[in-house]
């Protein structure tokens, strides 16, 4: 057993991103400014679109791009039940309905048939969800899209690196929205980016993200002059700060290094695990890039011996940081109360839900580290199914 416990999705901050906060505390500016803005940039020409939009949080950029649609009561939105809770809030945030439909039983991604099942004369726009960093089916998805005269919007919470065809996540559809929370691929602290070839949506989405102002901080303050702004709209605070920008400016260059670090640990689970009798990911699809950002098994009685929950114990106490991405969303009563959803709703989704455990893959895993979680894994399959 470890000595010390591994944390689960912890990020690797080296000394680039230190002495850049640093020398943002120095300055003085630590709110939205110019390292805010360069970071935007750089981002936009990773993935290759016009325009990007930094944010406190992938939530507040799933929420801004709902606005974009303008939504009336009653319109719909349909997404998937194998999500995080946020990308379903922000369609309710937005005054839409949520429509959830049920996910591939190989991929977790929102299956394009169930998608087609759940449109109707009220369906405004489709939010696919990338789960785990594996890309959406997405050209039956946006074929769909065209055919009812749908907007797209890319969840790419778990996607940096993901493409599909040639083409990056989040430049598919009409808005991706990227995660930089402390868990992600790329990392801020807490942080989001929308990102678009659309400049009025954008520029809809920085200004709806400070109060609905005309003009940012840094664009009022800097030393080109005093800029006079004007509420335009009744505005969140959503903005990025500079000492968020500052860790990122340095993550985004060494998005590939740690992406074949990955990869690597992913491929090392895959062989070690093959024999255990888990439910193992499945291979990345050819012409497309997985992002690597969950790896996840699928435990229960049947085909290990081992329960999910019991899993989740016994992991922990070979001190090992593990996690569940996710139960689907009809499993939580406020959805269960507000909308009538049912965990039989959504069987793909609800049934992975129960059995799913998430385990450390992250830039920062040693090879000791990856022994440990290889050596609890087998330990606990082999303990409960008999195995000496």
């Amino acid at each position: 057993m470890r000595d010390s416990f591994l944390v689960f999705g912890q990020p690797l901050i080296e000394q680039d991103e230190i002495d850049e906060v640093v020398d943002s505390l120095k300055k003085a500016w630590i709110g939205t400014g110019p390292k805010v803005h360069q970071f935007e940039k750089d981002f936009a020409a990773y993935k290759g679109v016009s325009c990007a939009a930094a944010v406190n949080s992938a939530t507040a950029a799933l929420h801004l791009s709902c606005l974009t649609l303008e939504l009336e009561p009653g319109d719909e939105v349909i997404t998937t039940a194998m999500t995080f809770c946020a990308s379903v809030n922000s369609i309710i945030h937005a005054g839409g309905t949520p429509v959830l439909a049920d996910v591939d039983p190989l991929t977790l991604n929102i299956d394009p048939a169930a998608i087609e099942a759940k449109i109707s004369p009220r369906t405004r726009a489709i939010m696919v969800v990338h789960y785990a960093g594996r890309c959406c089916d997405m050209d039956p998805i946006m074929a769909l899209a065209a055919k009812h005269n749908l907007v797209v919007i890319e969840d790419c919470a778990h996607a940096i690196e993901t493409t599909y065809k040639g083409r990056q996540a989040g430049t598919i559809g009409h808005i991706g929205c990227f995660s930089f929370y402390a868990t992600k691929n790329i990392v801020t602290g807490e942080g989001g980016m929308l990102i678009s070839n659309d400049k009025a949506a954008i520029d809809r989405c920085k200004i709806m993200a400070l109060h609905g102002m005309s003009a940012d901080a840094w664009a009022r303050f800097s030393d080109s002059g005093y800029k006079h702004y004007q509420v335009v709209d009744h505005g969140f605070k959503y903005n990025m700060m500079d000492l968020q920008a500052a860790l990122g400016l340095h993550q985004l260059p060494r998005v590939d290094t740690y992406w074949k670090r990955r990869e690597a640990v992913w491929n090392r689970y895959m062989e070690a695990f093959a024999d255990l009798g888990l439910g193992l990911p499945a291979a990345p699809e050819a012409d497309t890039v997985h992002a690597y950002h969950l790896f996840t098994i699928r435990v229960n009685k049947d085909c290990c011996s081992v329960e999910r929950d019991q899993m989740l114990e016994a992991m922990r106490k070979h001190n090992i940081g593990v996690g569940v991405h996710y139960l689907a969303i009809p499993e939580h009563p406020y959805y269960q109360k507000r909308f009538g959803w049912m965990p039989e709703d959504t069987p793909h989704a609800t049934s992975y839900g129960r059995e799913t455990v998430s385990l450390p893959l992250s830039a920062k895993l040693s090879d000791k580290d990856v022994d440990d979680v290889i050596e609890a894994v087998r330990s606990i399959c082999n303990a409960c199914s008999g195995v000496s």
